[in-house]
């Protein structure tokens, strides 16, 4: 009976979220990265107070509760109808300076997000614009500068996931960097598979409308939360969590420090599609960052357990394996490398980086990998979506 409250609890945000979200319904779901890019390819309009706030409202009710989603697709939406706004109500703007606004606005708020203002505008060229003009570059680095400026007033200037990774990794233990990149490479492409499956799947469930698909993940959620709290959301605490206590100072004593995070990647690896699957606001960023992480401590808890590495490398495993694993899925290696770096907080860590996140690169794209958000946009039919346009 101790179970019913919260159950009763998650069904009430459903009906609440689902209200929000129904009249953009396809505007809000997921991150919104491939509406945005469908809107610089000119296949599709937003209307940009509408987005705005219910992407607002509807992140928080989506992240807050516990569904594990990131943040950072809200705020770049988010900060692609500011530009907008500004663009038609302030500027009177239209054509390519909207466009540009628009694009700041992109680059800022992933900043925001992150604290990561180089990997915004790394980020808007690598995933969105897929063109880089100088001319640009001074508008979107003020933007995003400005937007992180706005985060360091209120949240200080600590870096946003800051892990004090002291020391560089020993060229001695390189020559296990391109295993580790096959590895995840390999586990990207189940990520980007089972990630684009999930429209077919969650299409099957005919009795549920799919503004509702959310009660799904919110209800079966709730036995995690009570179990750990520190799994749900972005779970920025998580890989902090995991980072402090140090599980590979314990790796050569007991193979069980390499099976809890296997069953620690199992739950979030579920919980992260049923949750982007549910037709919610939330981003994959974080979450393909905290899955990063626990692959990382697996690699460094077998290499730690058959004497390959000594625990002091424990971390610099974990923070590679964070940027290749999602510089593989999202395609994107110049903004993982950046991102991780500004994050982190370090930059002993660039060239390991590097030659992980390429190899882990190459493998996905061998096994036929594709931009993972340039695949979700094609995945919806902006034709149909053409002639439901509604005005602001």
């Amino acid at each position: 009976m101790w179970i019913i409250p919260y159950i009763i609890l998650m069904i009430v945000i459903t009906i609440i979220l689902g209200k929000i979200i129904a009249p953009y319904l396809d505007q809000l779901v997921g991150s919104g990265v491939p509406q945005i890019e469908a809107t610089f390819l000119n296949e599709n309009k937003m209307p940009w107070w509408s987005v705005l706030w219910r992407k607002f409202i509807g992140g928080l009710l989506a992240i807050c509760p516990g569904l594990m989603l990131g943040r950072e697709g809200p705020c770049i939406e988010m900060g692609s109808m500011v530009g907008q706004g500004l663009a038609e109500t302030a500027f009177k703007s239209d054509g390519e300076e909207l466009q540009e606004m628009q694009e700041c606005g992109v680059a800022a708020g992933l900043a925001a997000a992150f604290s990561a203002p180089i990997a915004g505008e790394l980020f808007l060229v690598e995933e969105i614009s897929f063109n880089f003009k100088p001319k640009k570059v001074i508008a979107i680095l003020a933007a995003t500068f400005s937007a992180n400026f706005v985060t360091i007033l209120f949240f200080g200037n600590q870096p946003c996931l800051y892990l004090p990774v002291n020391g560089y990794l020993p060229l001695k233990i390189y020559w296990t960097l391109p295993i580790i990149g096959v590895a995840l490479g390999l586990l990207a492409y189940v990520y980007q598979y089972t990630l684009l499956s999930l429209k077919p799947w969650f299409s099957k469930i005919k009795k549920i409308p799919a503004i509702y698909h959310s009660i799904i993940p919110f209800v079966l959620i709730i036995p995690v939360g009570l179990w750990n709290a520190h799994l749900l959301g972005g779970s920025h605490v998580l890989i902090d969590d995991l980072f402090k206590n140090n599980l590979g100072i314990h790796a050569a004593t007991s193979w069980s420090f390499v099976l809890i995070p296997i069953l620690l990647f199992a739950i979030r690896f579920i919980f992260s599609m049923l949750s982007y699957g549910s037709s919610v606001p939330g981003g994959i960023f974080m979450p393909i960052l905290v899955l990063g992480a626990i692959l990382g401590i697996v690699c460094a808890n077998l290499m730690i357990k058959t004497n390959i590495i000594t625990p002091m490398y424990y971390s610099h495993i974990l923070v590679i394996s964070m940027a290749a694993y999602f510089g593989a899925i999202e395609k994107a290696p110049f903004t993982a490398v950046m991102l991780i770096t500004e994050m982190v907080g370090t930059v002993q860590q660039v060239l390991p980086m590097v030659i992980t996140i390429f190899i882990a690169y190459y493998v996905l794209d061998l096994l036929g990998g594709q931009p993972v958000y340039e695949a979700l946009r094609l995945q919806m039919d902006y034709h149909k979506l053409s002639d439901n346009k509604t005005k602001n």
